[in-house]
C-alpha cells in the first residue's frame, strides 16, 4: 500500500506543462472546451473554467479505444501502461492530434516502483471518458512495486496495474485514487467526499495522497469558505453542513497523520475553522458542524509530541472558542471542546498561558466551575473525567494552586460524585490526588 501511495504522490505532484502540445486542441476534445489545464488556474476564469475534467454534453469525440490495447503495444517502452486516449493518438484515431504529443505521456519505465519516472499527461481526460478500463486489466508485477505504472490522460494520477479493480487486496486502492480525482470536479465532488470521508479510517496513506495531490487541498477548502454565508444569519440546511462536515472529514485525517500535521498548520488551514467554532446557533445542522470542526482541532493536539501544535493554538485564541462551546454545546461539543483545553493544560507551554494572569485562570476556572454545577444534575461522567484532570492538572501550577483552594467547587470536595466514579478508578484517584494537592497538610509538610 505504501508502495502505491508513494509512486501515486510523485506523478500527482507533476503539474502539466503548458508549453506542451494538448492532443485535444482543434479537435473538439470536450476536456479543452473549457481551456486548458494551465488556462483553469487563472484567477480570472469562470467557475466552470475551473474544472479540467468538466465535460461538454454539446461537444463529439470519438470513444476511445480500451485500455487493453495499449497493454502490448509495441510502441511503449515495457511495462508502461498509458490511457486508452493517448492510444489512439498514437494509432493516428484522434484525427489531427499529435502523436508526438500523445509520447509525452510516457517517460522512462523502471521496473522498480519508486524509482520509475513518467512525463505528466498534457490533456485531459476524466475516468467517465475512459469505458473500456477492464476489470483485472494491467501489467507488470504488482506487490513489491514493480511494473508498469498507468496514467490516467490529463490528470497526472499514476496506479500501479496490480490495484485495478478485480485484483485482490488492490481494488480499494484505485478505487480511492479515482475518489481523488473526481474531487476535483464540482459535479463528482459531493459524491467523492462522502465515500472518502467513510474510507479515511480504512487507508493509512490517504492523508499523504490529499495533501500532496495537486489542488485536492484547495477544493477541500472551497468546500469550507462556501458555507460561510451561511452562517449570519444562520440558514445552514442539512444538506450542506453534511457535506462540509465531510470535507472537515477529510482535513481531519490530515490534521491527525504524523506526516502531514506540520505542514497543515504551516499553512494555518485550522483558521479557516475557527468561524464554525464561533457559531452559537443550536440547530442540528450548526451542532454538527461545529464538532466536527472540534474533531480537526482534537486530532491535531491527540497526538501531542511537541509544542508547536499548543503554539499555534495559542497564538490563534483556540482557548475562548473552546471555553464558549464548554458552556453552551451539546455534551458531546463539550467533551471534546474540554478534551482541547485539557490536552492545552498538559503541556507546559498551555499551563503557564493559562496561569500567567489572573482574567485568564478566572475564564477557565469559572467555564470549569459552572461545568460541575451542571454535572450534579447531568451526571456525565465522560465530562466529568474531563473536568477533574483538568483541575488536577492546573493545581500543578503554585499560583492556581493558591486559588483553588479557595474557588474548587464544593461538589468535587464531598462526595457527590462517589456513586458516579464507582467504577472508574483512575478518575476516583485523580481527584483524591487534587484534593491533596490543595490540602494545607501537604502544603506545610
Amino acid at each position: 500500500m505504501a508502495g502505491n501511495a508513494s509512486v501515486l504522490l510523485s506523478a500527482l505532484n507533476t503539474r502539466p506543462s503548458s508549453a506542451a502540445h494538448h492532443p485535444g486542441q482543434g479537435s473538439g476534445d470536450p476536456a479543452h472546451a473549457q481551456g486548458t489545464p494551465n488556462d483553469a488556474l487563472s484567477p480570472g476564469m469562470q467557475h466552470a473554467q475551473l474544472d479540467p475534467w468538466s465535460n461538454n454534453a454539446g461537444s463529439s469525440s470519438h470513444l476511445p479505444l480500451s485500455i487493453s490495447q495499449s497493454i502490448n503495444n509495441p510502441g511503449l517502452p515495457s511495462g508502461v501502461i498509458v490511457s486508452s486516449a493517448a492510444v489512439n493518438a498514437m494509432n493516428g484515431l484522434g484525427g489531427d492530434r499529435d502523436p508526438q504529443a500523445a509520447m509525452s505521456l510516457v517517460g522512462a519505465a523502471s521496473g522498480h516502483g519508486r524509482g520509475g519516472s513518467v512525463a505528466a499527461s498534457a490533456g485531459a481526460l476524466s475516468r467517465s471518458e475512459t469505458p473500456g478500463l477492464p476489470i483485472g486489466a494491467g501489467g507488470g508485477s504488482s506487490g513489491g512495486g514493480g511494473g508498469g505504472k498507468l496514467l490516467l490522460h490529463g490528470t497526472s494520477s499514476l496506479i500501479q496495474p496490480g490495484s485495478i479493480p478485480g485484483g485482490q487486496g488492490q481494488g480499494e486502492n484505485e478505487k480511492v485514487y479515482y475518489l481523488i480525482v473526481d474531487l476535483m470536479n464540482p459535479n463528482t465532488r459531493e459524491a467523492a467526499l462522502l465515500e472518502l470521508s467513510k474510507k479515511r479510517e480504512q487507508w493509512d496513506d490517504l492523508a499523504l495522497v490529499l495533501w500532496h495531490s495537486f489542488g485536492v487541498m484547495s477544493a477541500l477548502l472551497q468546500e469550507i469558505v462556501s458555507v460561510y454565508p451561511l452562517l449570519a444569519p444562520p440558514s445552514l440546511t442539512a444538506h450542506a453542513s453534511n457535506r462540509v462536515c465531510n470535507a472537515l472529514a477529510l482535513l481531519q485525517c490530515v490534521a491527525s497523520h504524523n506526516d502531514t500535521r506540520s505542514l497543515f498548520l504551516s499553512a494555518h488551514i485550522p483558521l479557516f475553522l475557527y468561524p464554525f467554532l464561533n457559531t452559537t446557533s443550536k440547530t442540528r445542522p450548526f451542532e454538527y458542524l461545529r464538532l466536527t470542526s472540534l474533531g480537526v482541532i482534537g486530532a491535531l493536539v491527540k497526538q501531542n509530541d511537541n509544542s508547536d501544535v499548543i503554539n499555534f493554538l495559542l497564538s490563534t485564541e483556540i482557548i475562548p472558542l473552546c471555553l464558549r462551546i464548554m458552556e453552551t454545546g451539546s455534551e458531546l461539543s463539550k467533551t471534546v471542546a474540554i478534551f482541547i483545553v485539557q490536552k492545552i493544560l498538559l503541556d507546559e507551554v498551555g499551563l503557564s498561558y493559562i496561569c500567567q494572569t489572573y482574567e485568564r485562570f478566572y475564564a477557565v476556572g469559572t467555564v470549569l466551575s459552572n461545568m460541575v454545577q451542571q454535572l450534579v444534575e447531568t451526571q456525565a461522567v465522560r465530562l466529568l473525567k474531563h473536568v477533574v484532570r483538568c483541575y488536577l492538572r492546573l493545581s500543578d501550577n503554585l499560583r492556581a494552586r493558591e486559588a483553588l483552594r479557595a474557588c474548587l467547587p464544593e461538589p468535587l470536595r464531598d462526595a457527590t460524585f462517589s456513586p458516579l466514579l464507582k467504577g472508574d478508578m483512575v478518575t476516583k484517584r485523580c481527584l483524591a490526588t487534587l484534593l491533596l494537592n490543595l490540602s494545607d497538610r501537604v502544603e506545610n509538610s
